[in-house]
């Protein structure tokens, strides 16, 4: 099952994207290596509809043999005529969860920088007036960022104290020097609000000015140019073009840590990302036991009719996965309750029809 939707979706993808590798003169080996890390990123997503449908056949193909009905009349339950299926879900979960966590994600990684450099068109960062919380008293302020030549126009840093201001730094620009690795900051001003600045504060390699305001106490110092390390990096202002993808559970929990502790917007998309890499498992168990179902009763029609069916409920569990997962990127629902809605509602589903089935 695997293999044949793997099959179906490759060749699809290849004649959609024919168009972009030719543009870009991609060769045969370049196209292949991104293959070789499309396909288990795909086959990871389909694994709770593949066991699925799986599951269908097999189950339909006893049924037909008159096999099920030879098992529970022998005096063996439903129950525990189901408990090989959930082995094996067991088996199929365990192992999607490590790929999904952390394996295929390494992989994702050359994919997502494959498809970012061949087939997205290049990356313009377009957001005005950026706040960023870069550590929990202190603020930063960008109007405007270039990310062609990775320059920031009026920057501003500020540091508080229990809600009061106590230092402030702001320079016309920043630009990135990639030799030194560091920020340099342009026509450069440090506020110390009721502060004093000693020798060991002035900074290196750089002239500048110190002058105190008499009338409010506060010291200034300000030059033309100052190298200095700070937290951001000119990677954050790269494309995030699906950026979860190539994170590790552990890498996912401490970049929405970093976002939250930042105030930064659009953390549910990495959120929703997280809970649904521990709700996929889930899904298989439900589904497998929606499978064992829907398809252990002979059908007059042949099991044809069973696998069609099966085909028809994975697919409106996908439409209700992608439905429920746009409603929580966008902010209308909790991250943590939207990914387990489809499990809930095929979960329910699934009992009220194990109740009716003949056991």
């Amino acid at each position: 099952m695997v293999l044949i939707l793997l099959a179906v979706i490759t060749v699809i993808d290849l004649t959609e994207k024919m168009d972009k590798f030719a543009k870009a003169e991609l060769g045969a080996f370049e196209i292949l290596g991104y293959y070789m890390d499309y396909i288990p990123w795909i086959g990871s997503l389909l694994t709770p509809i593949t066991i699925f449908i799986a599951t269908v056949y097999v189950c339909s193909r006893m049924a037909s043999h008159t096999e099920v009905i030879a098992i529970l009349s022998s005096g063996v339950s439903f129950r525990r005529f189901m408990v090989p299926f959930f082995m094996g879900a067991f088996i199929v979960a365990s192992i999607s969860f490590v790929l999904s966590g952390w394996i295929i994600p390494n992989s994702n990684k050359t994919r997502v920088a494959f498809e970012v450099q061949y087939l997205k068109g290049k990356y313009y960062f377009d957001k005005k007036n950026i706040h960023i919380q870069v550590a929990p008293d202190t603020y930063l302020y960008l109007q405007s960022y270039n990310n062609s030549t990775n320059t920031g126009y009026h920057f501003t840093m500020e540091k508080f104290d229990h809600n009061r201001l106590i230092e402030k730094l702001t320079a016309n620009r920043i630009e990135w020097d990639t030799t030194k690795q560091k920020w340099t900051l342009r026509e450069w001003r440090i506020k110390k609000v009721d502060g004093i600045f000693d020798s060991s504060q002035q900074p290196e390699n750089s002239a500048f000015i110190e002058t105190k305001s008499i009338a409010s106490g506060d010291n200034t110092m300000k030059g033309a140019t100052l190298d200095t390390a700070l937290v951001i990096h000119p990677k954050e202002f790269e494309s995030d073009y699906r950026k979860y993808d190539g994170m590790t559970l552990k890498e996912l929990e401490d970049y929405i840590q970093t976002l939250r502790e930042r105030g930064s917007t659009g953390i549910e998309v990495y959120q929703v990302e997280k809970f649904t890499r521990y709700a996929s498992p889930f899904s298989v168990f439900i589904l497998v036991f929606m499978g064992v179902i829907v398809s252990s009763r002979k059908s007059r029609g042949g099991t044809g009719l069973q696998i069609a069916l099966g085909f028809v409920l994975s697919f409106i569990f996908l439409i209700f996965f992608v439905l429920f997962r746009t409603f929580a990127e966008a902010g209308d629902l909790p991250p943590q309750l939207s990914v387990w809605i489809p499990n809930i509602i095929f979960g329910i589903i699934s009992l009220a029809m194990y109740k009716y089935v003949p056991r």
